[in-house]
């Protein structure tokens, strides 16, 4: 068999995963005390200076930040992933140097080394697998944070992409998600004021359900029956001959990188996002259900035919019926222009908090008219227009600044909203310009308000 790597500029290295949970805790100790090192350094110099430095800004130092991307890139896992998650999540409220750090995270996982790789695969296929393939490329397309993908073509002709789960990631994940919490804890980056047990708790349920293959390879059959009379989009077929808890296998499918498409037309870039769009309208208000991960790794797209194509199903989970009225109702008061309707909205889904509208209502307005406003262009949203983002930044962190309106959405709310805000961020870095308007009261079976 051939398993020899071609020649794909593929320079990646491999790292084995650290596997035990004794040598995972390792590594958060070994983060923690390298980051208190350079904490006490940064702090010794900055008060010889005679500044009186925040411990944020000693944590946040690029050098610490480094380190921070890199121990949680090797840990893959729950670890990296509660990385990606946070980026994604917060997206532009969160502190440059850690936002810019944690974006690394989507892209930066190594991947194992060959030796590990085959005995994974030997504890999943059993020691003759080589045999059922005639071509088995050992140098990973993706690596990314619970396994890394390889492309391969079975002995009786199918070319298929295999996710191989990295070992000890499924037995690691609750101690991974507290470390990681514990991490921000200390950093002075998560306030000790928020009460967030409930939270961690549903991210560990969920990332145990990503790390279930069996389980991902369901949600994959069910979205290609649900999308397999569109046009717009493609899913792959699983494989369920080779597909174990560990072990996912599907169809190649070609195409590339989503962010790739930045480079096509104006039209081709709006027709692909429009597509996205849609989808996220259809399994907030039509499926029930809905795929929560929108990593730019998750989609790809094909130049020839302008289809999208879907990835990665592990984060699939059902929409609350609570969770899609809320959106419902906040989505059509700001279609309404009606200022006090999106405020009791947001409030009812859990967005903002009573606290944060009585000592804040002027900011608070503010910002609910900005966002009226942009939803409400008569023209298609320009996603590339960035220059509210500021201002809601800016506006958002004075709000911020009084513990007291410190807030955790419901975890529901969260999860659904981490699907709008990332593909909001595709949307940005293709400069596509959507309809969004008339989309949303197509799918909420509304008129249009009038101007």
């Amino acid at each position: 068999m051939n398993d020899t790597p071609p020649s794909d500029g593929n320079n990646r290295r491999s790292r084995a995963v650290p596997k035990s949970r004794l040598s995972r805790l390792g590594s958060f100790g070994r983060l923690a005390g390298s980051v208190a090192g350079g904490v006490l350094t940064e702090g010794t110099r900055r008060l010889a200076t005679g500044e009186r430095p925040r411990m944020r800004d000693l944590v946040l130092t690029p050098r610490n930040a480094t380190k921070l991307a890199d121990r949680l890139s090797h840990l893959r896992g729950a670890a990296m992933k509660m990385g990606q998650m946070i980026s994604m999540d917060a997206g532009e409220m969160l502190p440059k140097e850690l936002s810019d750090i944690l974006a690394r995270l989507r892209d930066q996982a190594h991947h194992m080394p060959p030796q590990q790789l085959n005995k994974v695969l030997q504890q999943e296929w059993g020691k003759d697998w080589r045999a059922r393939f005639s071509y088995f490329n050992a140098t990973p397309l993706a690596a990314a944070s619970i396994g890394q993908v390889h492309r391969a073509t079975t002995k009786d002709g199918r070319d298929v992409a295999v996710k191989v789960q990295y070992p000890g990631v499924r037995e690691s994940i609750d101690a991974d998600v507290d470390n990681v919490a514990t991490l921000l804890r200390v950093s002075g980056l998560l306030p000790k004021e928020l009460e967030i047990a409930p939270l961690l708790e549903e991210a560990k349920r969920q990332l145990h359900a990503e790390a279930d293959y069996i389980r991902e390879g369901e949600q994959m059959r069910a979205y290609g029956e649900r999308l397999a009379d569109e046009a717009d989009y493609v899913v792959p077929e699983l494989q369920s001959d080779f597909t174990t808890e560990r072990v996912l296998a599907m169809t190649f499918v070609a195409g590339r990188p989503i962010e790739t498409a930045e480079h096509e037309s104006q039209a081709f870039r709006d027709t692909l996002m429009t597509a996205l769009v849609r989808l996220v309208l259809r399994e907030m208000f039509e499926f029930g259900v809905m795929q929560t991960d929108p990593n730019f790794a998750n989609y790809r797209y094909q130049p020839e035919t302008g289809k999208l194509v879907l990835l990665d199903f592990g984060a699939t989970r059902p929409v609350d019926p609570g969770t899609a009225d809320a959106y419902r109702a906040l989505l059509l008061s700001g279609l309404s222009k009606d200022r006090d309707a999106v405020r009791s909205a947001a409030l009812a889904a859990g967005f903002i908090s009573q606290t944060a509208v009585s000592r804040h209502r002027t900011l608070v307005d503010e910002m609910i008219d900005i966002v009226i406003e942009e939803m409400n262009r008569e023209d298609a949203f320009d996603f590339g227009d960035r220059a509210f983002v500021g201002v809601l930044r800016e506006q958002g962190m004075a709000v911020a600044e009084d513990r007291a309106s410190w807030h955790i959405p419901p975890a529901e709310t969260l999860f659904v909203q981490r699907k709008v805000s990332g593909t909001a961020l595709i949307a940005a870095r293709l400069k596509a310009r959507v309809d969004i308007r008339a989309m949303i009261l197509e799918f909420l079976g509304e008129e249009l308000p009038a101007a």
